[in-house]
């Protein structure tokens, strides 16, 4: 499926013009600027030029304009330039302030850049973040109150994960009205052909840029400087850029970048206008609502640029959603590129009083000016598909919108939480809930008219202990069907018969027994009865907390495991970061070098076309979730595939185990979660299994 790039906030793919340029540049305009001879001097008057349109360009006046290697650098000189200062005038008559101040929402180059800075001039200045509003925008009062004491004041004139557009105007006057002497650094990565720019005719004395966030390639970016700013260069040594920072210029990056400016100033068709631009964010918006009628909008869409939408499902993960768009081909991200491999909530949308939940499973969807109608086209329709995809997934991402027959491994935090359902006899057991996981259970039990049979803990001293509390609370008494049947504290009722292997219930045509591992900890099997007796070679599962990832230490309940276990029974965990799961077999064999494990699980794709042809009896699972599954390719390998998402793969693996001579290629859209079950299965002895390297990529 082609690739619809809407995560231009993180990056821009270079246009064809600044390709060009570059590659020109590169070719017949390589001569070093500071060298005297004709190539040299070539060099440089493409570096003067591009220079020229670039303070063009943002009304830089009689202010400068260096080349760097991007915001961050510019962001660390104007830092380091403004606390210098500071340094040098803080024992001089009517001294700047003492406040650092920086806008809540700001990119993290900035908040870290002062605090950096900072401590490393040995200032001890305050470092303090200022409000904003629902509207991403800064809190003036808190300004005005503060700007007389403030050596520096911080802000963004575009969010780059919000959109939201800094009244600057607000802030100047602010600025003025209190006599503030605080020098003003002003981040505009995202505000370069969004919004008009006119420097010199403002208070700021510094604005950075990054020509990456607008189709140029990596690695250049701007730093203007107002005239009589004070400057301290970061790097110094051979001069070049007037000796504002030295080192021999990204002649190729700046040839790209003043050929996209080039199109900018000359207002080529490429780049739309504001009209046009609004009309694709109208678009997008009405998709989006037509697709997730429950979702929310995090900014206001009258205080941002039409580029950047961001947005939350309610009910629905970021990672859920990303992974849903993606496998539609849709590029978007959650959140800011910097902070995306972070779980935690927004820190932007926190300052915005976004709630929490909407916080964290945010989705960041932003295209540029030279977006073309074609690609908003093929989104709109591209969304279209993922509400069908969710539709047939049960309406939602989540696994749990249909009934899940069989094991079902759930995941929060690093806890692991069990459920087995029976769809025939519409029955289901919790093992080892989660708070976090309780509203997700109760909504299966209700949404599937489900009898929870019961809701067990392994450990008395893990927090499932308190969730199981929570969530029998949840579930009423008539759609649980738990009654008011008395248990003991693990959740097991207290009127089952005495079998074999002690305490046993009936769950649908299967049976659960409980084995006492210790005073605070039980173990649940579970398996076909005969005859009201759980043997051995029929337990299919066993649940066991904490107790599994420390089997080695506890000979005694390997013993137990011996003797009431087969080979090949799933032992189920309740820490997500052991293991998925392993077996008796496995663990007895323990402890076979990690090398054997985790080495050359790693398959390539011509690889996998020749072990087709050669073993056509190969199994191709996908391990991603049904809705992703949806989007895949049917010509992938030319070979069926099979769809067992990893939070089931404990249902299937023990009939694998059964056949561990036929290849097993497990595939998903990273490669995380192949890798992740492929290990698993490499563990439990299936030594012809491997992932598929690069997943979908």
């Amino acid at each position: 499926m082609s690739e619809i790039y809407l995560d231009h906030n993180a990056t821009t793919p270079a246009l064809p013009q600044a390709v060009e340029a570059a590659c020109k540049s590169m070719a017949s305009g390589f001569g070093n600027p500071s060298s005297t001879h004709t190539t040299g001097l070539r060099a440089k008057a493409q570096l003067d030029e591009a220079r020229q349109r670039a303070k063009r360009l943002i009304g830089a006046g009689e202010g400068q304009v260096v080349f760097t290697s991007g915001a961050t650098e510019g962001i660390q000189i104007a830092v380091l330039s403004a606390l210098a200062e500071l340094r040098l005038r803080r024992f001089a008559p009517n001294p700047p302030g003492s406040l650092l101040l920086y806008g809540a929402t700001e990119h993290k180059a900035v908040s870290e850049a002062l605090k950096h800075w900072n401590q490393f001039l040995g200032l001890g200045c305050r470092v303090v973040a200022i409000p904003v509003d629902g509207n991403g925008r800064h809190d003036l009062d808190f300004l005005k109150k503060h700007a007389a004491d403030a050596a520096m004041i911080c802000t963004m004139a575009v969010n780059n994960e919000t959109g939201a557009i800094s009244d600057l105007a607000g802030i100047e006057k602010t600025l003025l009205d209190s006599a503030s002497q605080a020098l003003w650094l002003v981040d505009a990565v995202q505000a370069l052909g969004k919004i008009k720019l006119d420097l010199a005719n403002t208070r700021i004395d510094y604005a950075t840029f990054s020509g990456h966030k607008l189709y140029a390639p990596k690695g250049i970016g701007m730093l203007y400087a107002r005239a009589g700013a004070p400057y301290t260069p970061l790097t110094v040594g051979g001069g070049q850029e007037f000796a504002l920072r030295s080192g021999t210029e990204n002649t190729a990056g700046i040839a790209a970048l003043n050929a996209v400016m080039a199109l900018m100033e000359n207002k080529d068709p490429v780049f739309h206008g504001h009209d046009t631009l609004h009309g694709f964010r109208k678009r997008l918006v009405a998709a989006l609502s037509a697709a997730f009628p429950e979702i929310v909008f995090n900014s206001p869409l009258d205080f941002s640029v039409p580029t950047t939408l961001n947005f939350s499902v309610p009910g629905i993960g970021s990672k859920e959603l990303l992974n849903l768009f993606d496998s539609a081909g849709i590029r978007v991200s959650s959140g800011s590129a910097c902070s995306s491999s972070s779980s935690a909530p927004s820190y932007v949308l926190q300052a915005m009083k976004i709630r929490d939940d909407y916080a964290s499973s945010a989705i960041r969807m932003s295209f540029g000016p030279a977006t073309t109608e074609n690609e908003i086209t093929e989104a709109v329709a591209r969304i279209a598909l993922c509400a069908e995809a969710t539709r047939q997934a049960g309406g939602s991402t989540d696994v749990l919108a249909s009934i899940q027959d069989g094991l079902l491994r759930l995941e929060s935090d690093g806890v692991c939480c069990w459920v087995l359902t029976d769809a025939a006899a519409r029955r289901c057991v919790i093992i080892d809930p989660v708070n976090e996981l309780n509203d997700r259970l109760a909504r299966y039990v209700h949404l599937h008219g489900l009898q929870l049979t019961a809701v067990l803990v392994t450990d008395l001293h893990s927090p499932a202990a308190e969730a199981r509390d929570a969530l029998t609370a949840l579930l009423s008494v008539q759609t649980s069907g738990l009654s008011d049947a008395r248990t003991d504290a693990h959740g097991w009722p207290l009127t089952g018969t005495s079998v074999q292997q002690g305490e046993t219930l009936a769950f649908g045509d299967q049976v659960l027994a409980c084995l006492r591992a210790s005073d605070n900890a039980r173990i649940f099997l579970a398996g076909k009865a005969i005859a009201e007796k759980l043997n051995p070679e029929q337990v299919q599962y066993a649940f066991m907390g904490k107790t599994a990832s420390t089997l080695a230490d506890k000979p005694a309940v390997l013993e137990m495991l011996a003797a009431t276990c087969n080979q090949h029974t799933i032992l189920c965990p309740g820490d997500a970061q052991t293991m998925l799961f392993t077996t008796l077999a496995a663990e007895r064999a323990v402890q076979a070098p990690a090398g054997n494990i985790v080495n050359d699980i790693h398959i390539h794709a011509e690889t996998i076309r020749n072990l087709l042809h050669d073993r056509p009896d190969t199994l191709l699972v996908d391990v991603r979730e049904a809705y992703e599954h949806s989007f895949l390719d049917a010509e992938l390998f030319d070979a069926p595939v099979l769809n067992v998402p990893l939070a089931q793969l404990a249902s299937r693996a023990g009939e694998w185990l059964l056949h561990t001579d036929t290849p097993l290629i497990f595939f998903c859209r990273s490669g995380a979660r192949s890798d992740a079950a492929t290990r698993c299965m490499r563990r439990l002895g299936y030594q012809q299994v491997w992932s598929c390297a690069g997943g979908l990529t």
